[in-house]
């Protein structure tokens, strides 16, 4: 009886402050992703990495602005699930949510993939199964500790990313100052003069589409700042705390990808298949040709580690996307709003995010980052609507020049500036994400009695 009392009184704990947050946020975005994605990029942007990156970091930061102002009137686990709900309507916040589930439910994969890379790299000859299997029993059983475990558990993970990135760009800075790139001699034909040159933001090659698509790719490394979203229930003040450490994650990580990607395009000029053998997999090659083969082992050993970080807060942020549907309704109550009477943690919904991880096995990593991209676009275009509906048109905020800025220009530029990147976003994404969709529809068709109903939610003063 009593635990069956206990199980009914379960519920999330507020336990985090500010600088958690942003650690689990700068986790979750994974700094050192930038030497992931940088092939690729460097390829779809014609070797503009760093104004692909200003791009995305336009567009976030006006995004994280509406997501501030909707915690601070739902401060609920449900991210933009919940915001689009209570804004515009419970079938439209289903859907959002829905397609968030695609982003959320990958970015835990996003990481094992990684590390299964890195770790082939170091140990070609084990079976790639047993590092899926092993690292995606390790998210699990520190999820399973609780959230201020997990942030207590990124702090230094993420305080040593820092360290490594100004390390290997101080590395890079001190070859250009050498005269040398990782072609030999600096050429008049690199289209740079050493060290300072803008070059690596705009010549006569930029192709502002191209400059689009390499923003669309990069917008997989921003996703994290959008997921503390749905720590609302978990952390102090939530109201002050969210909007800031949603602000300062996608705003101190933008800094650290331009500056860094800035020298490395400097120094990795022109096209990258003259580098790198997998230009969708960068990171052991750069390291390389950077630092050499020591620096390289142990900067991949240390990358291990912080991908689990990463893939440790996607996990946490995913379980309580899944709890706040499940508590609603939309999803299984029984199962998917299920709260651990001890650990305060959605343990349902980790262990089956968990087992979600294990088809990293049948998948690759840009097939994955393109459906990570369709779900991120989803969620940040519909909370900026979220705002200029409820803020707006609900609430009749308007009426000021300071309220017509907050709550409608802002919104609108944040929901212009991704529109640009939905118009370039890769025909994979696209495909499977509409794919992905259309399930989320006819599932609400039979959960509504085909539209005769809104899709349930729950009545809470939030």
């Amino acid at each position: 009886m009593q635990a069956a009392d206990a199980q009914k009184t379960a519920q999330l704990q507020k336990t985090l402050v500010l600088w958690q947050v942003i650690i689990i946020g700068l986790a979750y975005i994974q700094p050192m992703t930038l030497l992931d994605t940088f092939g690729m990029v460097s390829r779809d942007s014609v070797q503009h990495v760093p104004t692909s990156y200003l791009i995305a970091l336009v567009a976030v930061l006006l995004t994280s602005i509406s997501y501030g102002h909707m915690i601070r009137k739902y401060p609920s686990s449900g991210s933009a699930y919940t915001y689009v709900q209570k804004s515009v309507h419970p079938n439209a916040g289903f859907m959002v949510g829905w397609s968030s589930l695609l982003d959320y439910l990958l970015s835990p994969m996003v990481n094992i993939l990684l590390a299964n890379i890195y770790l082939t790299d170091m140990f070609p000859e084990v079976n790639h199964w047993v590092w899926i299997i092993g690292l995606s029993l390790i998210m699990v059983a520190v999820n399973l500790r609780g959230v201020r475990f997990v942030a207590n558990f990124n702090s230094l993970i993420v305080l040593l990313q820092i360290l490594v990135i100004g390390f290997f760009t101080y590395l890079i800075f001190t070859k250009l100052s050498a005269g040398q790139n990782a072609l030999g001699a600096i050429s008049t034909q690199d289209g740079h003069d050493g060290l300072w040159s803008f070059s690596p933001f705009w010549s006569p090659d930029a192709d502002l589409g191209k400059l689009i698509t390499g923003a669309t790719i990069l917008c997989f490394s921003f996703t994290g700042f959008d997921s503390l979203s749905s720590l609302a229930e978990e952390t102090k003040d939530t109201k002050k705390t969210l909007p800031r450490a949603i602000f300062l994650t996608a705003l101190i990580s933008g800094l650290i990808f331009v500056f860094a990607t800035y020298f490395m395009q400097l120094y990795f000029p022109g096209d990258p298949t003259r580098y790198f053998q997998l230009v969708d997999e960068t990171q052991p090659e750069i390291l390389l040709l950077v630092g050499g083969a020591f620096f390289q082992s142990v900067v991949l050993s240390f990358a291990i580690v912080t991908v689990m970080a990463s893939g440790i807060s996607a996990h946490a942020g995913v379980s309580r996307l899944m709890y706040v549907m499940g508590r609603d309704g939309v999803l299984p109550k029984k199962f998917f709003g299920h709260i651990h009477p001890r650990s305060h943690t959605p343990s349902y919904n980790i262990w089956l995010a968990g087992v979600i991880c294990l088809t990293a096995g049948f998948l690759s990593l840009e097939f994955v980052v393109a459906l990570i991209s369709f779900g991120a676009l989803t969620a940040f275009s519909f909370v900026n609507l979220s705002v200029i509906c409820s803020y707006g048109f609900r609430d009749g905020r308007l009426k000021t020049p300071r309220d017509i800025v907050r709550f409608f220009v802002l919104p609108l530029c944040g929901f212009i500036s991704i529109g640009a990147l939905w118009l370039e976003v890769e025909d994979t994404s696209l495909k499977a994400g509409v794919a992905w969709a259309a399930v989320g529809l006819i599932y609400l068709a039979w959960l509504t009695k085909g539209f005769r109903r809104s899709a349930p939610q729950l009545h809470e003063e939030i």
